[in-house]
């Protein structure tokens, strides 16, 4: 199963879907769409997320929305609990494309990225 956490507004987001479809999924495998800013996720579903991605949770914010400066979101003394609980809330803080496969994850900027969870 291929999940992509995708922004149909992300020039980013559909480029990857549109790798993803073209390209890398050669095999048909299933794919979910989930455009996460109408179906918003959870805390425990980032935590997963962010445990397939494999990198720090400040990794999957988008510091350029203006929700990121209106929350002080730089500040480094803010705990990962904190930051999943304004990753969940204001969803549009959340890196796009996200894709997942096979227990991995990469951000899809630039797309090219997600070809690393087809080799």
């Amino acid at each position: 199963m291929i999940t992509i956490y995708h922004n149909p507004r992300c020039s980013k987001s559909r480029a990857a879907c549109d790798l993803i479809a073209s390209t890398y999924n050669t095999a048909n495998e299933p794919t979910e769409v989930v455009e996460y800013l109408k179906q918003p996720l959870t805390v425990a579903q980032l935590k997963q997320l962010n445990a397939q991605l494999g990198c720090p949770v400040r990794d999957m914010i988008r510091d350029t929305e203006a929700e990121y400066k209106e929350l002080q979101l730089s500040d480094a003394t803010l705990s990962d609990a904190q930051l999943y609980e304004a990753l969940a809330k204001h969803p549009i803080l959340l890196q796009r494309p996200i894709v997942a496969r096979d227990g991995r994850a990469v951000i899809g900027r630039p797309p090219e990225n997600v070809g690393a969870l087809f080799e």
